[in-house]
């Protein structure tokens, strides 16, 4: 979507993501009691108004100035006010005018843009008298909202439509909170914490698009970001790091790690991030088992190789580990960069266009027969005393994975090893690859469950 940019601004706790759920439609934006949850920008696009507009939540701004997490939520807010068309600067009713309202509203006023300010949290119209304070800000009339309940909101979007400027193209840059066409690739970025995800993130857009902090848990919501590349488009999502479960602990944690989960079952190619400077840890391989278990294509790269000693020696053994650990992610590529040199960067992208466009492979359905037939003579599997199943024919049923049902005479009695085996031979035979490939096995019969 394309249209003015409105940016949503306040200090910690004051209810912008809140808000932004409310105007975008669902909840892309991570809401809860605890402060500071927002820390990337989120995009997303307002079509209820006669004018539609790109709505930006930014982190709470003036929390914890000191400390390099808040000066880098503080420099993401304003990348996004540099593009704005509008702002929406939000404040707590109930809390009341506070120092940072002040600091946030002087700052505002020099920069020629509109700024509406929205005062929250008033959920009953006996309420609405609190937000006459806020005319000392020196914003204008303040508009009573209760975006937990959806009050005040048609108000809200009245007065945006009247201070936009029209309908106007937004720069075609990374993150300008366009849609992604229908040929995209989707790639979600997971891991653990601190394995440089958001790194890589911005190496390959070339800016600082995601927050990167040395502390671990620094992303939390998962971001989208646009990304034009040789004639392709890609949606890169970056998400918080998944902790084993009885270390998660914070409800925006748990959040959190239930949006990253969501990522990977909605990716078109995951990117698994390893530290190289660790040891292949357990925590990796249950990541890649739930990825395998969502049958979604993997691409694995071992982040920050330059700080790697012996690296000839290293690559091998990295390799032979992650071949051994991974055994269900049969020829998964594998690949050592370095997100802080750029070193490989560049080759994440190309591996995920293979392995996309091996999942996109379509057989024949007369060489898919004539495989079943080879591949099964003499291959029969049954329980002692009964007779062998007898495989009948296969079609293909989709893609993104290819999916496969074959029809035999007894689906329930295929023993997984001869399963496994037809797996990797269909594999073989026709160059899928590193992609999931999903075989259904379905009797002829009626009532006889599919396996």
């Amino acid at each position: 979507m394309a249209g003015p940019l409105v940016v949503i601004v306040g200090s910690p706790n004051v209810g912008k993501s809140t808000l932004f759920n409310r105007l975008v439609g669902g909840r892309p934006a991570i809401v809860t009691s605890e402060p500071g949850a927002t820390r990337d920008r989120l995009y997303g696009g307002v079509r209820s108004s006669s004018i539609p507009f790109v709505l930006v939540d930014t982190g709470g701004l003036f929390g914890d100035e000191n400390s390099s997490l808040a000066q880098g939520i503080e420099r993401q807010a304003h990348s996004a006010l540099s593009a704005a068309s509008a702002v929406l600067l939000v404040v707590d009713g109930r809390r009341g005018l506070t120092a940072a309202d002040r600091e946030l509203a002087a700052m505002l006023r020099p920069r020629g843009v509109p700024v509406l300010l929205v005062v929250n949290k008033l959920d009953t119209p006996s309420r609405e008298a609190l937000a006459l304070e806020f005319y000392e800000l020196g914003l204008g009339d303040p508009i009573p909202v209760s975006a937990a309940h959806g009050l005040g909101i048609e108000a809200l979007l009245s007065e945006i439509e009247r201070v936009l400027p029209g309908r106007r193209d937004l720069p075609r840059s990374v993150g300008s909170g366009q849609e992604a066409g229908p040929g995209s690739v989707r790639v979600a970025l997971v891991g653990r914490p601190n394995v440089g995800k958001s790194s890589i993130l911005n190496r390959l857009v070339g800016e600082e698009r995601q927050l990167v902090n040395e502390g671990p848990g620094t992303t939390r919501d998962a971001v989208d970001t646009l990304l034009r590349r040789n004639g392709r488009e890609y949606v890169l999502v970056d998400t918080a790091g998944i902790r084993r479960r009885g270390r998660v602990q914070a409800e925006v944690e748990t959040l959190a790690v239930a949006r990253a989960q969501a990522a990977i079952r909605r990716a078109d190619v995951v990117v698994l991030v390893l530290d190289a400077c660790e040891e292949l840890a357990a925590q990796d391989t249950h990541i890649a088992g739930y990825i395998h278990e969502a049958h979604r294509p993997l691409v694995v790269v071992a982040n920050k190789w330059d700080l790697v000693e012996e690296r000839e020696v290293a690559a091998r053994a990295w390799e032979a580990t992650v071949r051994e650990r991974l055994r269900f992610a049969k020829e998964v590529p594998i690949l050592l960069v370095s997100a802080r040199t750029g070193q490989r960067v560049s080759r994440i992208l190309e591996l995920v266009d293979e392995v996309h466009a091996a999942g996109a492979i379509r057989v024949p359905t007369a060489a898919l027969n004539r495989w079943l037939q080879e591949t099964t003579k003499g291959q029969t599997s049954g329980p002692p005393g009964k007779r062998p199943v007898r495989f009948l024919y296969a079609t293909q049923t989709g893609v993104h994975p290819p999916r496969f049902v074959v029809f035999c005479s007894d689906p329930r009695s295929i023993h997984f090893s001869l399963r496994r085996h037809l797996e990797n031979a269909l594999r073989e035979r026709f160059g899928f690859g590193p992609s999931p490939v999903l075989l259904r096995f379905r009797s002829r019969r009626p009532g006889e469950q599919a396996r």
